[in-house]
């Protein structure tokens, strides 16, 4: 444990200051942009009982509190700020299970694509508000799984006493021994594999109804087929932050500094940039809803 703490020591002390000053100019806009479209959500009604946004909101809200969040851990430990261990986990619970909704969630909402285009007559029946809440709930149910494991894993290889020290909060605290990292990346691919199956089932569901549709069913289809596809790209971005875990520890039998240049690729490139598109895909791409952030502004 100790040994893990001094290296994350050395990770932070390491990290030039102009990154951290880059990041926190990303997660002011990103936060701004989400902010501005979550209370279009709220103010008006309809959104309200359409899955499309209620999962749509989820997603936002959880992307902008995984951005305060990480970018908060992100800045301690940039200026080698301790806390106590016990805090620590309190935080980290939260950034584990946020850290795994929006990939959830946005395969949630292609099932919901799949559902409206292939299966138009029970969308009603399966997409129902209730049916929403319970989806809501069952996303994070599954989005806890990586986090009970890793504390889990955690709590069974340390005594209490530990709970009282000061230590740098990093995932790496969690992680003791070599078995903790590989069964962590190993539960981080069964969710890659799982996603990424559904992915490719809704997107070949959908192209073949765009085929054999025709006129305004063909257009309809084809505008749905897009937004799978950039759900596709947004869900890839977001499942190959699952693979970062491999990459770094590579990355770290190079050299200290290039590990810390890889990871503060990957969370702009794999955690920043995935929880930007979400706006830009459903906020402006989407006419009801643009025309309702155009209407907020203007008024």
């Amino acid at each position: 444990m100790a040994n893990n703490t001094s290296t994350v020591g050395e990770f932070v002390a390491q990290q030039p200051r102009y990154r951290v000053i880059i990041v926190q100019v990303l997660v002011i806009a990103f936060f701004l942009i989400n902010m501005s479209l979550i209370v279009t959500f709220f103010k008006k009604k309809s959104f309200h009982t359409s899955t499309r946004y209620l999962l749509f909101a989820l997603m936002l809200l959880s992307d902008s509190f995984l951005l305060v969040m990480s970018d908060i851990l992100l800045v301690l430990t940039a200026f080698e700020v301790v806390m106590q261990v016990w805090l620590c986990i309190i935080v980290s619970i939260a950034v584990f299970l946020y850290n795994m909704v929006t990939p959830i969630t946005l395969t949630a909402m292609t099932l919901e694509r799949y559902v409206a285009i292939c299966m138009p007559l029970r969308h009603a029946e399966l997409c129902s508000t209730r049916s929403t809440m319970h989806c809501i709930l069952i996303i994070h149910g599954i989005s806890s799984i990586p986090c009970i494991v890793i504390l889990s894993m955690f709590f069974a290889s340390v005594s209490l006493s530990i709970f009282k020290q000061n230590m740098v909060c990093s995932v790496e605290m969690f992680i003791l021994y070599k078995w903790h990292n590989d069964l962590r990346s190993a539960l981080g691919q069964s969710f890659f594999l799982i996603m990424c199956i559904v992915m490719f089932f809704s997107y070949y569901k959908i192209m073949r109804v765009a085929k054999a549709a025709s006129g305004e069913n063909k257009k309809s289809t084809l505008k749905g087929l897009k937004t799978v596809i950039l759900h596709g790209f947004q869900l890839l971005l977001c499942l190959f932050q699952l693979w970062c875990s491999f990459i770094e520890t590579a990355s770290l039998q190079v050299s200290i500094s290039f590990f810390i240049s890889v990871r503060y690729t990957n969370y702009i490139v794999f955690t920043l940039a995935p929880r930007c598109l979400s706006p830009l895909i459903y906020g402006l791409r989407d006419e009801t809803f643009f025309l309702a952030l155009k209407k907020l502004w203007v008024s």
